[in-house]
């Protein structure tokens, strides 16, 4: 646009130019020095050899590619070009990544906390590092062309630089956050105001020593503690005025710069794209292979070797000091960057297409809480937004007995919306680190996951038979449940604890916090591994600070899976000697028993009849829990059974989320009222606030069903399944393989494949 003489005239008066020019270059050092800030050196080591073989192979074949063009295209891109100078610079231009650039796609497409979005950034860190020192190398030698010695002389003072980027900004750094936390002071603006001087200042010294100024500004980012306050306090305030306006100056002047009409030899062009493109391929040839030889699947190495494509501001500002230097002509800067630009334009596409991620769910069986034995160790992630969610997510564990013949595995996962970050972050605390931090920190400047981290542990070395590791996420809220399903399925969870969205007041009432967190329950519940538990807090915790000691708890049972779900989980709860459990079963009246009802609903109440039967010779035999049934023909009868049952002496409320066919006919009319469909029917008309029905806590429980398994409906479970076939095979003669009659021998156990 810059090239139509009205928009130029009017929009980008020559005038302008140097003013924009010199705003979009302080727009470079920031979002380079940012860059440093947000990159997590710490991500190279968790990938280990494999990230530094993928950046390695996704930068010798396009590096070589690029040395064997410049001898080709030297005697099409000009006269002023050297030939030792223009191969490091093409070569530089065919292998560099783009870490900001990936970063953000990787974000976008959902991949973030992947394995592959892990490897592509952790092999992006490296190749960006490599690509500054060769860089650095490069502008050495142009700088001075002809004097060796002053070309090292330059090298040992950037080397001096690096190092006292390192050893010296660093401590300082971490010297200045020691002492405002221990004076019970945050990270403030003056202290952002510091940072920017100082990489003003590493620009200004590698630009006078010879370097790039983008390369102190980079050095000086990548200094800076990025998991202690200053490095967030930096991104929150700096990355939304850095990308939203200083930025897209400089991509704004960098356009202005390339001028198509310099592209006047049709060979050179032709030449160079197929220069980029073969180079292209060989970067995802090279990936390829790597990945092959660490059993990558085949998918996978394409997408990760599409990802390694990306280019961006780095490869940028290689050209422009190429132009700069002369190093690049006019015409191959201009196609240069249009051929990036179309290729780094395919990668999200092609990534998209590719990328078919494979459930890894080999060996983990005991999704539910039915389905685990009751010898078998319980884990539990349960996760907390704030402070206040932690102390009715501790009393509900308190109350799940955990036992050493059953313990507990508590994985405490405090949830933060992500902001001014290119990456989720996955913390772990460390129980010696967090105590040690104590001792120099104040308690009110502690962050909230320091609190709840105290608190979980504080827990832990008091109960027995419990074991708690505390972790955080930084997420966004419309991808969080990705990551939190995925930590599910890797520490292989059972039961998955979620606050609900809304809390109570001082009034009673209950009022929303954020409404990302109904979305993320929802979405929760909708792609979970495995069960899942909605608690609704009306006070659960006041009662074990009022110092009572037993809690009396309620399940309503009308029937389908995730009524057996919760009742596996209070049937647990029967074996604390401070709950007083009471298992109420609604029974369809005459009328609605006379209703036909599906194959599907007739299966489903003979496995609750079997269930119930189980639970009431087991605990109810040994005086653990009460248990009564109540026939009701409508909603109406149902919630004057509710109000009669509650009368304020219970604590808790257990249902399941989604009941059985004939529930739901019953609760017809109070499906149209829900207000939180989260939380099912039954769940929402207890935890509403217009409700006068209780006051007492509520816990949603929706059972794993996963996939159908034959033609026995989604909620069939491999034990039910199991009981079946148990109960088929050994009632009779049946026809063996080999097509002889014979009786069936009793059936000792079920084989999975």
């Amino acid at each position: 646009m810059g090239r139509i003489e009205i928009f130029g005239v009017y929009i980008f008066p020559a005038r302008s130019l140097l003013v924009m020019e010199t705003i979009a270059h302080f727009g470079l050092l920031c979002f380079l020095f940012l860059v440093g800030v947000e990159m997590d050196v710490t991500m190279v080591r968790q990938t280990g050899r494999k990230a530094l073989a993928v950046a390695a192979a996704g930068m010798i074949l396009p590096f070589a590619t690029g040395a064997v063009a410049s001898f080709m295209l030297q005697s099409f891109a000009g006269k002023n070009i050297h030939q030792s100078e223009f191969l490091v610079f093409l070569g530089l231009a065919l292998s560099v990544t783009a870490f900001p650039v990936l970063a953000r796609i990787l974000a976008e497409i959902k991949l973030l906390n992947s394995d592959i979005g892990r490897l592509s950034m952790s092999a992006a860190i490296i190749s960006d590092t490599f690509t500054w020192v060769i860089l650095a190398l490069t502008i050495a030698m142009t700088q001075s062309r002809g004097t060796a010695w002053a070309s090292l002389w330059i090298l040992a003072w950037g080397v001096a630089f690096v190092l006292l980027c390192f050893y010296g900004a660093r401590r300082g750094m971490r010297w200045l956050m020691r002492r405002r936390i221990s004076e019970g002071q945050s990270v403030g603006d003056f202290h952002v105001c510091l940072m920017i001087t100082g990489m003003m200042a590493a620009a200004t010294v590698t630009d006078a020593i010879g370097l790039h100024s983008a390369f102190g500004a980079f050095m000086f980012g990548l200094a800076v503690p990025n998991k202690g306050p200053l490095g967030v306090a930096l991104l929150e305030k700096l990355e939304d005025l850095v990308t939203g306006l200083l930025l897209p100056l400089y991509f704004a002047n960098s356009g202005l710069r390339t001028n198509l009409s310099t592209v006047t030899e049709g060979r050179t062009a032709a030449l160079l794209f197929v220069v980029f493109v073969i180079a292209s391929i060989g970067k995802v040839a090279g990936t390829v292979i790597i990945s092959l030889f660490y059993l990558i699947p085949l998918r996978e190495g394409l997408s990760l070797g599409f990802l390694m494509n990306t280019r961006g501001v780095v490869e940028m500002i290689i050209l422009e000091i190429g132009r700069d230097r002369r190093v690049l002509d006019d015409e191959a800067f201009a196609v240069i960057v249009m051929t990036s630009l179309v290729l780094t334009s395919l990668v999200t596409p092609a990534v998209r297409y590719l990328h078919r991620p494979v459930r890894r769910r080999l060996g983990y069986k005991r999704r539910t809480l039915q389905r685990s034995s009751a010898d078998a160790e319980l884990r539990v992630l349960a996760c907390v937004h704030n402070t206040r969610n932690v102390p009715s997510i501790l009393s509900l564990l308190r109350l799940s007995s955990p036992t050493k013949r059953s313990p507990i595995f508590v994985y405490a996962l405090h949830l933060i919306e992500l902001t001014g970050r290119a990456s989720s972050l996955l913390i772990v605390h460390n129980a010696a680190t967090s105590g040690g931090s104590r001792k120099h920190a104040a308690a009110a400047n502690e962050h909230p996951s320091d609190h709840i981290s105290h608190a979980f542990q504080s827990y832990e070395q008091q109960a027995t038979s419990i074991s708690v590791q505390t972790l955080t996420i930084i997420s966004p809220y419309a991808t969080m449940h990705e990551d939190v399903c995925g930590l599910a399925e890797e520490k292989h969870v059972v039961l998955i604890l979620l606050p609900f969205h809304k809390q109570q007041t001082v009034d009673g009432g209950m009022e929303p916090i954020d409404p990302s967190i109904k979305a993320l329950n929802e979405n929760m519940l909708l792609g979970s591994p495995c069960s899942v538990g909605v608690l609704v807090d009306r006070g659960l915790s006041s009662k074990s600070r009022s110092g009572r000691n037993s809690y009396s708890v309620a399940q309503l049972f009308f029937g389908g899976p995730d009524d057996r779900e919760a009742l596996a989980y209070t049937a647990r709860m029967a074996e604390n000697t401070c709950v007083n459990l009471t298992v109420v079963r609604f029974v369809h009246g005459e009328a609605a028993a006379s209703a036909a009802r599906s194959a599907e609903g007739l299966q489903d109440e003979q496995l609750d009849n079997s269930f119930l039967t189980e639970f009431r010779l087991r605990k109810v035999g040994e005086e653990l829990a009460t248990y009564s049934e109540n026939a009701v023909n409508n909603a109406e009868e149902m919630m004057e059974v509710i109000r009669t049952i509650d009368s304020g002496r219970y604590d808790l409320f257990v249902v399941g989320r989604r009941q059985c066919e004939a529930a739901l006919e019953l609760m017809a009319g109070l499906a149209d009222w829900t207000e939180c469909p989260e939380l099912g029917t039954l769940g929402d008309f207890l935890a509403s606030a217009d409700s006068a029905t209780t006051t007492a806590s509520v816990l949603v429980v929706q059972q794993y069903l996963g996939e159908p398994v034959g033609g026995c409906g989604p909620s069939m479970t491999e034990e039910e399944l199991e009981r079946g076939l148990r109960h088929h095979l050994n009632k009779g003669d049946h026809r063996t393989a080999d097509g002889n009659g014979a009786a069936a021998q009793p059936l000792n156990a079920v084989h999975w494949y």
